[in-house]
């Protein structure tokens, strides 16, 4: 057979595998909506039962002195009355709030057994963050491939316990693991993988660290809880970043402790508790213009949480994404006011990045004096050649198609833009 008519044949039968996919999946949802009328729930989110089911399943009893009981609560009681869960929904988050349970009860038999892990220094690690959709994952995953740079990655930070093994770090069996349920992930959500693409070995976001206590914003995006949202948002991050810590120094344990970077745009919700725990921490901050920011998250939240639940208001997830990203936006013009230590940060504006990769890489290890080896550079360049952009397709989105309005978008955003000096990029595709 041609290789164009085997393309052809395959991609047809890739479409195929997926609609019988999604076929079968509204017909078990529906099974579980006729439950649930009945009063019938058959994946139990019930805080008790979780906790004794994760106890059960590991043998052990201590989750640690980490935050737990009322952050649980907190995100369970949005789950069950306002996400609008489905039975797959329902399924999902209780096996991942039952992995999340088991690995703090591991983690914690880890750390009584081997205290030293907390003697270990985590120094000027560097954090990405900013807006969404603004670069950061690429940043991320370029600065990635240096060999003189440590990063979390997925599989490692979804099963952490027991600590990696630098002996084994390529070819340990979690890897696996994880690649298996990512792909069940993108069979799910096939939209999702031009938006965002996932693989085992890639970088991780710091939000799969703090879930493990339950207070990440990583919840805020996959799930519609506007109660938990307020409650975080009340309490504070400084716990998680304490938990974060821990994390870094059980991961690098046996792995060399090198510089870290790590990324999640949410940092710039809790930059005063990121920096009591890490006060000599290197900041990038990346910028976009939001007319192009807003709707990207919007059109990502929406595929995320489709998965989950059968009643989601794409116009809602719009108006709440551009809420909540104004309000990051005017952390972030707030933290560098008042800051008065500016060589700590260094901005990274979108079109600059996208324009000139490598030249955006020199500038930040000129910046932070990180050492730029050739090799370093090479795998970069290696990666770039890769991973061309829309190469996992393209992403398709726009204000109107959410309802929103440009003038009033740019309004929201005006003190941002002017003080970051972010190009627009109306007009751009």
């Amino acid at each position: 057979m041609p290789e164009s008519s085997n393309a052809a044949t395959t991609g047809f039968a890739g479409q195929l595998s997926v609609r019988l996919l999604g076929n079968a999946v509204r017909t078990f949802n529906a099974l579980g909506a006729a439950l649930a009328r009945l009063g019938v729930s058959p994946a139990s989110l019930d805080e008790a039962e979780l906790l004794r089911t994760a106890r059960r399943r590991t043998g052990l009893d201590d989750f640690g002195p980490a935050p737990l009981h009322t952050p649980l609560r907190m995100l369970l009681r949005g789950c069950n009355s306002e996400a609008g869960l489905n039975l797959l929904g329902r399924m999902s988050t209780r096996w991942d709030i039952l992995r999340l349970l088991s690995n703090r009860l591991l983690l914690q038999r880890d750390w009584q057994r081997m205290p030293e892990i907390f003697s270990q220094p985590v120094e000027r690690p560097v954090f990405i963050m900013g807006l969404p959709r603004s670069g950061t994952t690429l940043l991320h995953s370029l600065m990635a491939q240096d060999p003189g740079l440590r990063y979390p990655s997925h599989w490692e930070t979804m099963y952490p316990s027991p600590p990696p093994e630098r002996d084994s770090y390529e070819r340990d069996a979690r890897i696996a693991a994880v690649e298996r349920q990512l792909q069940w992930f993108h069979r799910l959500a096939p939209d999702f993988r031009a938006i965002h693409l996932m693989n085992a070995r890639y970088p991780q976001e710091c939000t799969e660290i703090t879930n493990h206590v339950f207070m990440s914003l990583r919840y805020d995006t996959v799930y519609d809880v506007p109660s938990y949202r307020a409650w975080l948002d009340r309490t504070g991050h400084r716990e998680a970043y304490r938990f974060h810590r821990r994390m870094l120094q059980h991961l690098q344990w046996h792995c060399p402790p090198r510089r870290w970077v790590l990324k999640a745009p949410d940092h710039v919700f809790a930059l005063d508790d990121l920096l009591e725990t890490y006060p000599d921490a290197c900041i990038l901050m990346a910028h976009r213009d939001p007319l192009k920011v807003v709707p990207s998250v919007a059109s990502m939240t929406t595929v995320l949480q489709r998965v989950f639940s059968d009643r989601v208001d794409p116009a809602q997830v719009a108006r709440t994404v551009g809420e909540r990203w104004a309000e990051g936006a005017r952390r972030m013009v707030q933290k560098r006011q008042q800051d008065n230590t500016p060589r700590r940060y260094l901005d990274v504006h979108y079109l600059d990045l996208v324009r000139d990769p490598m030249a955006m890489i020199h500038r930040i290890y000129d910046h932070f004096e990180l050492p730029l080896s050739s090799a370093a550079r090479q795998r970069m360049e290696a990666f770039l050649d890769r991973n061309p952009k829309g190469r996992h397709g393209r992403h398709r989105y726009s204000l109107r198609q959410f309802g929103l309005d440009p003038h009033e978008q740019r309004r929201q955003y005006r003190e941002y833009l002017d003080y970051f000096r972010v190009e627009s990029e109306e007009g751009s595709d």
